[in-house]
């Protein structure tokens, strides 16, 4: 395990994983991403080299890193964006060395993206952009989607806002908008790609909390981030991409 640079100025930073929740997990833990000798590829281009970790149910990893360090290809890559070519990978239960085409959509079902972007439909309504999913990911039932529309809006502090357009909310409502759609079909595990990337401190810190109350429910979160402050504040296992390499860090002792 190596440290973090005391320039970075994270001295608050451990490496204790947030302590689960009885009710979550009474006895043994249960690993719901493990990657072993895993090198992930952009096309012919080595990104990341023999990558070994493992996230268990309940956890909040920080993934961290400069920019082209690798944080986005190992999102797609876990999400199956990009293949797996070397190494053995699982996520939620699904290989991702054999993972197929027409397998993804049922991988994306048991976990939650979170986008740096929002990524929400221009043209429909926040109510509808929801349906949108849901209807995606094999929901008929009418009543039931407008129930669990309702839920996860409620969920992020935004059931008041469904009938409003993307471009009439903040960028900050638009990632909380985000989040509820992630959470559409109840998943395992939450991958955030830099979801405060676009956010000023303060809008950062609430959907921060929004994702630390997801956490307390007992959903595992990767969170991708460069926002140093944030692992201050909510200090937590923390993994760094640097060198080809990912890796555990803890601030030194100061």
């Amino acid at each position: 395990m190596q440290s973090l640079p005391s320039d970075q100025s994270l001295s608050g930073l451990d490496d204790k994983t947030i302590e689960l929740k009885k009710r979550i997990a009474p006895a043994m833990s249960e690993t719901i991403l493990e990657l072993k000798d895993a090198s992930i590829f952009q096309k012919d281009s080595l990104v990341l080299n023999e990558v070994s970790l493992d996230v268990q149910k309940g956890e909040f990893v920080y993934l961290i890193g400069k920019t082209g360090s690798g944080k986005s290809s190992f999102m797609k890559t876990l999400y199956g964006d990009l293949p797996l070519k070397q190494g053995t990978g699982s996520i939620v239960g699904f290989d991702l060395k054999k993972l197929r085409e027409r397998d993804i959509p049922y991988l994306r079902r048991k976990i939650g993206i979170v986008f740096q972007d929002f990524k929400l439909l221009p043209d429909r309504t926040i109510n509808n952009n929801l349906h949108f999913v849901l209807r995606a990911t094999g929901w008929k039932d009418r009543h039931k989607m407008d129930q669990k529309i309702e839920e996860v809006l409620a969920k992020v502090g935004m059931k008041t806002k469904g009938f409003k357009f993307p471009h009439e909310l903040s960028g900050g409502e638009q990632q909380r908008v985000a989040i509820a759609r992630a959470l559409l079909n109840d998943p395992d595990l939450i991958l955030a790609d830099e979801p405060t990337g676009n956010l000023d401190p303060q809008t950062s810190v609430e959907v921060m909390k929004v994702l630390q109350e997801i956490h307390k429910s007992g959903r595992s979160i990767l969170m991708a981030t460069h926002d140093y402050a944030l692992i201050l504040k909510y200090p937590s296992k923390t993994l760094k991409c640097d060198g080809n390499k990912i890796f555990e860090v803890v601030q030194r002792a100061v």
